[in-house]
């Protein structure tokens, strides 16, 4: 008789890591996936009995409930389980978690992880698994506890007192205080005026080539009349100083130096009449080098990528949000298909705060420098980076698992986003080991009169480390011509210009991490949801790429730094995440660590019950227009405004003090389509729109094209909704008509149409469902056609379109229609290679883009004022 086949079960987070160890293991091996978590605490309430001693109520997540009974069918079939998710603490709560919820024993279950998804590392791990870590579990278990009780106990409060949308978070409302406060440094600042002197020099008797129409013009511009000929604001060094050389022709064989000293002391003038009476002083002195040193300057490079450098270089280079730079290093991590190579993982764990390299990784990445760009740019010695302080050090730093996959090699397989993320950390660790770029830099001192003018050229001798990662920005040489002590030096123009200094920036995603990070609020691998939340909460909006507080941020944090002053501050919060730490490492239990939390916090949240100003329901002394009723004080996502007390049976508002009210319908000469009564021009969050006069009884709205022409946004239909029975209109949508429930949001049913505008019947798939065994049906998606359950929204299962329905589909659904593009002029030039930027259509809305695309591929964010104009129907026509 035949011995059975041993079988072993692979459990991991995701599919497409599954899918990339798979080919790893034997085929003893069945990998599959939990889809990350399985269990948490209860949405419904507390789910923690402190008093019992920190006992928790673990409830199996809704949609998790059928694939847990696949996997427990699984399970018993398996001789033994390899529990495989991310290898942190979150990880290990999952492997714990699954344990748990499959009923699986000590014998039969083992955990494995692996820093990278390498075939060496992959089978490393399965010879030598162990057992879950009850430390690291205990850890996220009490940052989910202590998260609990701050959201659970808090928010309620907030919404009693201010406003019912309103919580807190024990990490995010430090984060947002620390975004109000520097917003209260910016109310409070004060500029102050300051000058500059600068001027443009020559060796004596040099044959200048530049043009004599208003050199004596420019030449006293400032000193006649005391003003710069526009104004200049500060905005850094590096600003002001470019500033100052485009007011000033510094044309080829000159070069420009800055006023350094007056009168044997550091060069100050507040205002223009004493820079004024410099200038004239200078105006006919003798200008002389009296000084001139040279020196070489090495520039080393930057350590490998940890999740903190990671986040604040793609968002500087790439304008990525920490959540978009997470998820995208998540799916280099799990495994990309490369042809006929399948799927491969890309780039080692991208949590991490290490800057620790295998012995391996550093001889490889040596090997590849010596091949590609010669001992020169080899350091003698490996480079060796100290890791931030705390940092746990518990995985490597983020760098690629095969430095043979060049971006080139990649570059037909990836997406954009994955490709330009993976070139970032695969250029920045390959640079990590080499040696330092060499700069020749020469600082000359030019006496005149009682002054002392200083200059810097600066020019790059050897590449090293910039061969493969120049720095981010518009590098350039500043040349000075040869110079030498006591050498003559003519004047060719001078120039004083007006600055003032200027507040603290406000915080873009990059300075927001760097300080979160600082601060020791959270952990790296955090600070992505902290920033999406406090966004989401309408505590702080994000404006061209930098935060800002809004009046219900600033409001809810000045009450829990007064009530709760211990939640709030940013030592408390750091020492709660070395404490976290402890726990990981056994050196203290998680209740002691809970309960020191707890008593005070218990404590203040008593007397804040009862203490804390309540700031709804101030009656403002009118009654409501609509119904009579008292009119009351009530605050919003967008701050304070007046509500009708009769809500929700009058809906009645109207703005707060000092808030903007919302512009008036206007009239306008368009009829409505389906009626015939008269259009109103109304604003809404996208801009302009038409809505019927006739408003409820007609719903009839159009919105305007690139022309400024009105279309037809919605339309009245006779086909009713198959889920709620409420009426359906047509609606244009980015990818073409479509039939929409008039019961939006509750229902969300949405249906194509054909070219009459009637519901297209759902295209046969012949697919079933893996989570519930309904039928998918093809349905359109941003990046085009993709099965979806047909029991949506119960069940929100997705999978691709299979290659043999591609060419079906091509007939049967037609390519959204491309957005036409308003004649905006653009005058900003692309940050990548400084080309005219054009204006483009995305998913989002417009964007600037660069006009050599493809070969260049630098884009921007439309300012303001681009998108008013577009907004603006008379700004196309």
């Amino acid at each position: 008789m035949a011995t059975r086949k041993k079988k072993s079960l692979v459990i991991v987070e995701s599919p497409a890591k599954a899918k990339t160890i798979n080919k790893y293991l034997g085929t003893g091996f069945e990998v599959a996936a939990s889809k990350g978590h399985v269990r948490d605490l209860p949405k419904t309430r507390f789910g923690i009995d402190i008093e019992g001693g920190w006992v928790p109520t673990y409830r199996s997540l809704e949609d998790r409930k059928a694939l847990l009974s696949a996997l427990k069918k699984q399970a018993s079939q398996s001789d033994a389980v390899y529990l495989a998710p991310d290898p942190d603490r979150e990880g290990e709560a999952i492997a714990w978690h699954l344990k748990e919820a499959l009923g699986l024993s000590d014998k039969k279950t083992h955990r494995v992880t692996f820093n990278e998804i390498t075939k060496k590392a992959v089978q490393e791990a399965f010879s030598n698994p162990g057992q879950i870590n009850m430390d690291l579990v205990a850890a996220q278990e009490a940052r989910r506890f202590l998260d609990r009780i701050v959201g659970y106990k808090l928010s309620p409060l907030l919404r009693k007192k201010v406003a019912r949308h309103l919580s807190a978070g024990r990490v995010q409302s430090p984060a947002v205080r620390l975004i109000v406060e520097r917003e209260r440094e910016i109310q409070a600042f004060k500029p102050e005026e300051y000058w500059k002197i600068a001027a443009v020099l020559s060796p004596a008797g040099a044959k200048i080539t530049r043009k004599k129409a208003d050199t004596e013009t420019r030449r006293h511009r400032d000193t006649e009349t005391g003003k710069p000929a526009d104004e200049d604001i500060e905005r850094d060094g590096e600003q002001v100083q470019a500033d100052i050389e485009k007011k000033l022709e510094v044309p080829e064989g000159a070069f420009l130096a800055e006023l350094a000293e007056w009168e044997g002391k550091k060069f100050e003038a507040k205002n223009g009449e004493e820079a004024k009476k410099i200038t004239s002083a200078l105006e006919g002195a003798k200008y002389v080098v009296a000084k001139v040193e040279q020196k070489e300057r090495p520039e080393k490079p930057s350590p490998p990528f940890t999740t903190s450098t990671l986040q604040q270089q793609a968002s500087i280079r790439l304008h990525y949000s920490a959540k978009r730079t997470m998820m995208i290093a998540q799916r280099l991590y799990e495994g990309v298909e490369l042809g006929g190579e399948g799927s491969v993982a890309l780039i080692t764990y991208m949590r991490t705060d290490s800057t620790r390299v295998s012995a391996d990784a550093l001889k490889n990445c040596r090997e590849q420098i010596q091949t590609r760009f010669g001992a020169p740019y080899v350091p003698e010695q490996p480079n060796v980076y100290k890791s931030a302080k705390g940092a746990q050090d518990a995985h490597e730093a983020i760098r690629p698992t095969d430095l043979s996959y060049t971006p080139e090699r990649v570059a037909g397989h990836l997406p954009q986003d994955q490709l330009r993320l993976y070139s970032l950390i695969y250029n920045r660790f390959m640079a990590s080991q080499m040696t330092p770029a060499i700069f020749a830099v020469t600082n000359v001192e030019v006496s005149a009169a009682q002054g002392v003018f200083k200059a810097q050229g600066k020019i790059l001798k050897f590449d090293g480390y910039r061969r493969v990662l120049p720095p981010a920005g518009k590098q350039e040489d500043a040349l000075l011509p040869s110079l030498e002590e006591k050498q003559k030096l003519d004047l060719l123009e001078l120039s004083s210009t007006q600055h003032f200094t200027q507040p603290p920036p406000r915080f873009n995603e990059a300075s927001l991490v760097k300080s979160l990070e600082k601060e020791g609020i959270g952990r790296p691998s955090t600070y992505a949801s902290i920033i999406s939340k406090i966004q989401e909460r309408g505590y702080v909006e994000l404006k061209e790429r930098r935060f800002h507080a809004t009046e219900v941020g600033m409001l809810v944090t000045d009450k829990l730094i007064k009530h709760f002053p211990t939640v709030m501050d940013f030592k408390f919060t750091s020492h709660m995440e070395e404490e976290l730490d402890q726990i990981e490492e056994g050196k203290v239990k998680r209740d002691q660590v809970l309960q020191e939390f707890y008593k005070p916090f218990s404590q203040a949240l008593e007397v804040a019950e009862t203490e804390m100003e309540s700031l709804k329901g101030k009656e403002s002394g009118e009654n409501c227009p609509q119904c009579g009723k008292p009119l009351v004080s009530r605050y919003g996502k967008r701050g304070a405004f007046w509500g009708c007390s009769g809500y929700p049976d009058c809906k009645y508002t109207k703005p707060g003090e000092g808030e903007p009210g919302r512009e008036p319908p206007m009239p306008t000469d368009h009829a409505c389509p389906e009626c015939g009564k008269p259009m109103l021009q109304r604003m809404g969050r996208r801009g302009p729109f038409l809505g019927c006069s006739g408003y409820p009884d007609c719903k009839t709205t159009m919105n305007f094209d690139a022309e400024g022409k009105p279309v037809l946004s919605s339309r009245p239909t006779e086909h009713v909704c198959d889920k709620c029975g409420k009426p359906m209109v047509l609606r244009e949508g980015a990818r073409g008509p479509f039939l929409a429930c008039t019961g939006y949001p509750k229902c969300r049913n949405a249906k194509d149409v054909d070219a009459k505008g009637n519901p297209m019947k759902p295209i046969e798939t012949g697919e079933k469902c893996a989570k519930c065994g309904s039928a998918m049906v093809v349905k359109r998606g941003p990046r085009g056609p993709f099965l979806g359950c047909s029991a949506y929204p119960k069940c929100r299962s997705t999978k691709p379109v299979p290659e043999e329905m591609k060419e079906k589909l091509k007939t049967l659904l037609p390519p959204p229609p491309k957005k036409a593009v308003p004649a905006v002029e653009v005058t900003e030039t692309c940050p990548e290679c400084g080309a005219a930027m054009k204006l483009r259509p995305g998913r989002r809305g417009f964007f600037l883009g660069c006009s050599k695309y493809p070969k260049c591929k630098g884009t921007r964010e439309a300012s303001p004022e681009i998108l008013e104009r577009v907004q603006t129907p008379a700004a196309a026509t």
